[in-house]
């Protein structure tokens, strides 16, 4: 296909996916804003078109929804939207910022400089969170693979032996997911931010009749929303953001480097794992696995404790609750550990 024709399809495609939503969101003021998308994707459709006929190149002449978007549009129809906000995301469905927050309650920002400036903020805890969970997941990981090992067998030496590997085998993968997840999230950002680049390039007074469309949809008036919206199709980059966080539901200022968090994986979770096997290398004799669940005890209250500054509940019940989670953890591979330990003898 030539390059107006796949792009005659994205948008026959995002048109033929808006009208299945507007048809999910029946009864909805929802509704109204993506029969109104269906129909600006038609006219972009429209556009790719006529570039294609004046540069003597065909088109398709109907379009035809392949086999993935009959999939997602089957699944929209049964599970709502919602559900599906990624998976039409990387589909080019625009308006889906509308079900990532409780936006009508938001003002309209009235200069180009405010644009973004509640977005910003609302992740500052992220890197501090992200490090308590990876430290959390390592220690209750490892203490559990560790009290298997002791029920099991009462030889230090393999103990700490499979506590090391547990702690690199689980770091790594912690680390190889947390790049994969980042790095698609960047590939598919990078992907759509491009196809809005192009669209402002070809037909500015469009994209901007979309964005109006979505602040019309959040409750502003139709004169404020159009002049919010071209104002903002003045400045191109500030527009390529503010359409990526108003038409895609993305936040660019989220997207962090696919090696800085695997690596930030890979620590967090290594220090959680390494808590429960220093005791193994610090103390002797029987007293290690004793150790080893005092220290693993003391941490997970910790994490807990750390946890009710993002969940607002109290410290003391966070942490006994995290506490009771993790004792159930190696209670139960403990258990298991020795009834193998028992049966394999």
């Amino acid at each position: 296909m030539t390059h107006e024709a796949d792009s005659w399809t994205e948008e026959k495609r995002s048109a033929y996916l808006y009208r299945v939503v507007a048809t999910a969101e029946t009864g909805t003021a929802r509704q109204a804003l993506f029969n109104e998308l269906a129909h600006e994707a038609e006219k972009q459709a429209a556009i790719w078109e006529r570039h294609a006929r004046t540069a003597g190149r065909a088109v398709p002449e109907q379009f035809i929804p392949d086999l993935r978007t009959r999939i997602v549009a089957a699944l929209v129809r049964r599970l709502g939207v919602r559900p599906l906000r990624g998976v039409l995301v990387a589909m080019k469905v625009r308006g889906m910022s509308l079900y990532t927050s409780a936006v009508h309650g938001h003002a309209l920002p009235h200069s180009v400089e405010e644009i973004g400036r509640r977005h910003r903020g609302v992740e500052s805890g992220g890197n501090l969170r992200a490090a308590v969970f990876g430290v959390n997941d390592g220690l209750i990981s490892n203490a559990s693979l560790i009290l298997g090992i002791a029920g099991a067998i009462a030889d230090n030496q393999i103990i700490l032996l499979s506590g090391a590997a547990g702690l690199i085998a689980g770091a790594f993968s912690m680390a190889a997911g947390e790049y994969v997840s980042v790095r698609s999230q960047r590939e598919m950002y990078e992907y759509q931010i491009g196809l809005e680049r192009e669209e402002l390039e070809h037909y500015p007074e469009a994209e901007a009749e979309e964005l109006a469309l979505i602040y019309e949809a959040r409750g502003h008036a139709r004169d404020e929303a159009v002049a919010m919206a071209k104002n903002l199709i003045a400045d191109p980059e500030k527009a390529l953001a503010t359409l990526a966080r108003e038409e895609l539901g993305l936040n660019p200022e989220e997207l962090g480097s696919p090696w800085g968090a695997a690596l930030f994986s890979f620590f967090s979770f290594a220090v959680g794992a390494a808590i429960p096997l220093l005791p193994f290398l610090l103390v002797a004799g029987s007293a290690s696995l004793a150790a080893a669940v005092v220290a693993t005890g003391v941490a997970l209250f910790a994490v807990g404790a750390t946890l009710s500054l993002f969940t607002g509940r109290s410290a003391l019940f966070s942490g006994l609750r995290m506490l009771a989670i993790g004792a159930a953890a190696g209670g139960f591979t403990y258990l298991i550990g020795k009834l193998l330990g028992v049966t394999l003898a």
